[in-house]
């Protein structure tokens, strides 16, 4: 099924294989009117409804016994306004196709995700983000969405229409309404050169302030059981062009970062104790090398070997002690963890339950090898990101519910109450909103 969640004798399942559920019934609108209809309709029959994307989600996010509507037919590019610097995208378009048709017509969204692989639709509900100095998610770039509420009826909004539902549901988790549309801010494409380079742990985190204040784009890479990092920064260039070379780009992207990692991660799984020096190995791997080409070709990069992830946002100023607690709990644990911890940061926002929401952010990733028992070392890591008010990524996997985010997100309330409003009868509900947003 390629890199998208898959369906066989009415099961639905999410690309890292930790959800399956069985829905009553299934659809996949033509139109937004069909998209309608259909809500309508389960609303007679009592079924709940979820839209789910290609299940790149690790949590059950979009999992139903209802109603499960999938987009696949309302894709594709509905307008562009060069004028004012917008495209209008219907909500199951691929990023993937949305990049490549945005680069046709010379235009790019400022900052991506590290994957393109999501529709638009589920990557902005569960605030899918780059990294960057000034931008960093999907949602912060939307200037319009197209809706079906609970009652069927279409509802847009923008900052000037329906602000407060603009302000929500931007990052709307799927519990108020089924996006049809999305109206983003892209501008010319340009040209970002990307420098990657390996850098000592330590190094990383004594200057990791200056790194990301001269970066548009700083992230790392950190291997746990070593002290080694790998670094990239993008940063706009005028030119020129000098793409990976190919062979280059094979060796490193797919032999090394998906093919000989797959097969070390296979290695560690069946022989945990050889993880520590299969990582000093791996992190010293990919050697350092720069390259300059269109955004999505350098924001974005293939991930083929399957993992579970968990991902928190720190205060970005809370960042390097979070990191250090992180690095010695790894090293005085028995733990073997074979996948790179990944650092990125965002400046902070205005979207009621963004990540970045109100302050200026850092995000640690942990993941383990699909396979693998990954609790032990997520609940540690989460035990650590929790102690500084970290605030769980909505598509990965963590343990969090109603009553913290209350405490972590100030405009918490402000959602549900807008919530109980367009959805009081809770069409959109399952488990995960239930636990996350209270009932």
């Amino acid at each position: 099924m390629g890199s998208s969640a898959s369906a066989g004798n009415g099961i639905w399942r999410n690309w890292g294989g930790t959800v399956a559920v069985r829905p009553a019934r299934e659809v996949a609108p033509a139109s937004v009117d069909e998209l309608a209809a259909a809500v309508r309709r389960a609303a007679e029959d009592g079924l709940p409804v979820k839209a789910v994307g290609t299940g790149h989600s690790f949590t059950s996010i979009a999992a139903t016994d209802g109603l499960l509507i999938r987009p696949q037919l309302l894709t594709g590019i509905r307008d562009i306004d060069r004028a004012a610097g917008t495209v209008t995208v219907e909500a199951g378009t691929p990023l993937k196709r949305l990049n490549v048709a945005l680069a046709r017509e010379g235009l790019s969204l400022a900052n991506m995700g590290d994957i393109m692989e999501q529709t638009v639709s589920g990557a902005i509900s569960t605030g899918t983000h780059g990294t960057g100095r000034d931008s960093a998610s999907v949602a912060a770039q939307i200037r319009g969405l197209e809706l079906v509420t609970a009652d069927g009826a279409v509802l847009t909004c923008s900052d000037k229409e329906n602000p407060d539902v603009f302000a929500a549901a931007r990052i709307g988790l799927g519990a108020l309404g089924i996006i049809t549309a999305v109206t983003f801010a892209v501008e010319p494409v340009f040209l970002l050169t990307a420098r990657e380079e390996p850098m000592p742990f330590d190094r990383v985190c004594a200057e990791f302030d200056q790194l990301h204040a001269e970066n548009e784009h700083f992230e790392f890479y950190w291997f746990p059981h070593t002290g080694n990092t790998n670094t990239k920064r993008n940063n706009r260039s005028a030119g020129p062009e000098r793409p990976v070379h190919p062979l280059r780009g094979w060796v490193d992207d797919e032999f090394l970062s998906n093919g000989v990692f797959q097969v070390a991660n296979w290695v560690g799984r069946a022989a945990p104790a050889a993880i520590p020096a299969i990582a000093r190995i791996s992190s010293r791997a990919l050697s350092a090398r720069s390259y300059t080409d269109i955004p999505y070709k350098v924001f974005t990069s293939p991930r083929r070997v399957r993992f579970v992830e968990m991902e928190y946002a720190v205060p970005r100023v809370a960042l390097v002690e979070t990191l250090r607690e992180l690095k010695a709990m790894v090293d005085r644990s028995p733990l073997r963890v074979s996948f790179p911890v990944e650092v990125r940061t965002a400046p902070a926002d205005d979207i009621t339950l963004s990540t970045a929401s109100g302050r200026d952010t850092a995000y640690i990733a942990v993941h383990m090898f699909k396979g693998t028992p990954y609790q032990g070392y997520f609940t540690a890591a989460e035990r650590i990101f929790t102690a500084h008010e970290g605030r769980p990524h909505w598509g990965k996997i963590h343990t969090r519910d109603a009553g913290y985010f209350s405490r972590v997100y100030p405009r918490f309330g402000e959602f549900t109450a807008l919530r109980d409003r367009l959805d009081p009868e809770r069409r959109f509900r399952n488990d995960y909103l239930r636990r996350v947003l209270g009932a």
